[in-house]
């Protein structure tokens, strides 16, 4: 797959480059280039960047970061199967246990929530960081809600994190998960408060608060460029047109009298 040529592999991530730094120098380069380009493509077009993990894999599928990037444009591209693949053999290899919690919503992307659940409660959840433990509750709600178990999804989310007025990178989708979870089990008034608070603590547009809110308070977003509403301009000025013309026709009408 071709590669911008400004995109020189320098780029990529300190950590990563220290695992390639085990090959040879020009496969290095080529592997920096392509994890690069997955980076830059993951969340705009998946499907590139799934293209381009895949060049890098089959350049070098042995070294831990780029089975991990792997995982995550297949994740993207909700290749579920493959990604838990890669994800596991990158965990082999690394030792980690950062990938715990997408590895178990890989599960439920394949229809075992048990399976994410039974995660949540094995004792590599306590070796994560605080992030990681956050994202594990996000992942064990959503399993219950899978389950169809509302109430359970609610309990779950409920935390010191959640209760923190703190805000932190992954806070606002905490609080955007709780409020969803809320309104789904009909508790719509708390639900606007927590989306109110999801807003609060989304600087960076990471979720659709906004909208959830306007929904709940019956705002309804009008489309400036409605092609409808072209269309009934373009009457009005045809309509207008022919009036002036008339006058026009009739104003030179009375010239040719006179």
């Amino acid at each position: 797959m071709p590669i911008p040529p400004e995109v020189t592999g320098e780029e990529i991530d300190p950590d990563v480059r220290q695992e390639l730094m085990s090959l040879p120098k020009g496969l290095a380069e080529d592997v920096s280039r392509n994890l690069v380009m997955v980076a830059q493509l993951i969340d705009e077009d998946p499907e590139k960047a799934y293209g381009y993990s895949r060049v890098a894999l089959r350049l070098a599928s042995r070294v831990a970061a780029v089975r991990e990037a792997a995982g995550f444009a297949a994740y993207a591209t909700q290749k579920y199967s493959e990604a838990l693949a890669e994800f596991r053999a990158a965990r082999r290899m690394s030792g980690g246990v950062e990938l715990w919690p997408v590895m178990a919503d890989c599960e439920r992307g394949l229809g075992r929530p048990e399976r994410a659940l039974a995660m949540a409660g094995e004792p590599e959840v306590q070796k994560l960081d605080k992030a990681g433990q956050v994202e594990m509750r996000l992942v064990a709600a959503g399993a219950r809600r899978d389950l169809g178990q509302l109430d359970a999804a609610i309990v779950t989310l409920q935390s010191p994190e959640l209760a923190s007025s703190a805000v932190h990178p992954w806070t606002a989708r905490l609080r955007y998960a709780y409020a969803d979870a809320l309104l789904a089990a009909g508790r719509e008034q708390e639900a606007r408060e927590w989306f109110g608070k999801a807003l609060e603590a989304d600087k960076d547009g990471a979720t659709d608060a906004s909208d959830r809110l306007a929904e709940l308070d019956g705002v309804e977003f009008v489309d400036a460029f409605d092609d409808s509403d072209d269309a009934d301009d373009a009457e009005d000025v045809e309509e207008s047109d022919g009036v002036v013309d008339d006058e026009i026709d009739g104003d030179d009408r009375d010239g040719d009298k006179g």
